[in-house]
């Protein structure tokens, strides 16, 4: 393994644009659900005559999907992703909006579906507000205390926050604003870590976990990690996921 300090200059270097992970092959793992979200959301697509996928990132997963509805639209708040987005969608006609906060940009009852890989924060009242009735919600969500391990190792216990993005909860609010939940599936997966860079790569990407976050900052918590992983111990963390299949009555 090459040196602590060569391992993070390069993951600090490295290219976190967009929402691909190929950086990671080979230095860290993560079990996948069980139900293959895109292969269900490509389905869901083939079948629609609008839809509108939320907070798309860099459009990877959207573009997976070999056939899309006639009007496909998505959002994405920060710019790079929007950016990274429209290159790769824009070709097949998907109409990208940069939009993070707020209320959607779209006129109610707008689309027949809406979809969504790890929203940042579901807005349960705008998603039914902007569905046609009959309409239907599909998404893989981030659950509570996902990559927990992980992110209290540098920030130390977060009691309050693991209870966030429950998926009950979650599930509760959907109803609450006035969509049937029609199906609701909860997973939790293992991740492995191999080597630092790795570490400092991911905190880098999912700028959420450890706000701040600085290589330099947090260097005793990375030096710590780099000698369990040089003793051939992997970082071990579980995320969190929950698909949701959520309805609008037609009346």
């Amino acid at each position: 393994m090459r040196s602590f300090e060569e391992l993070v200059a390069e993951a600090e270097s490295a290219d976190v644009s967009g929402w691909g992970f190929g950086w990671l092959d080979g230095r860290a793992t993560e079990e996948r659900p069980p139900w293959g979200y895109s292969g269900l959301l490509a389905d869901r697509l083939s079948r629609a005559n609008s839809a509108l996928d939320i907070d798309t990132g860099g459009g990877e997963v959207l573009a997976e999907a070999s056939v899309l509805p006639p009007r496909m639209v998505v959002t994405e708040g920060w710019a790079p992703n929007a950016e990274h987005a429209r290159t790769l969608l824009g070709p097949r006609g998907v109409d990208v909006v940069e939009s993070s906060d707020g209320p959607l940009p779209f006129r109610g009852s707008s689309f027949d579906l809406v979809t969504s890989r790890h929203p940042v924060h579901p807005d349960w009242t705008e998603i039914a507000r902007v569905l046609a009735p009959g309409g239907r919600y599909f998404a893989q969500h981030v659950g509570a205390a996902s990559a927990f391990e992980l992110i209290e190792h540098f920030l130390g216990p977060l009691p309050e926050q693991r209870t966030g993005r429950d998926a009950h909860a979650e599930a509760a609010a959907a109803e609450a604003a006035g969509l049937l939940v029609d199906g609701l599936r909860i997973a939790h997966c293992r991740m492995e870590f191999f080597d630092v860079g790795a570490v400092v790569w991911i905190l880098r990407k999912c700028v959420w976990w450890v706000p701040g976050f600085t290589a330099a900052a947090y260097e005793p918590q990375l030096r710590e990690l780099d000698r369990t992983m040089r003793a051939g111990e992997p970082f071990i963390a579980t995320s969190a996921r929950h698909l949701i299949e959520a309805s609008k009555p037609r009346t």
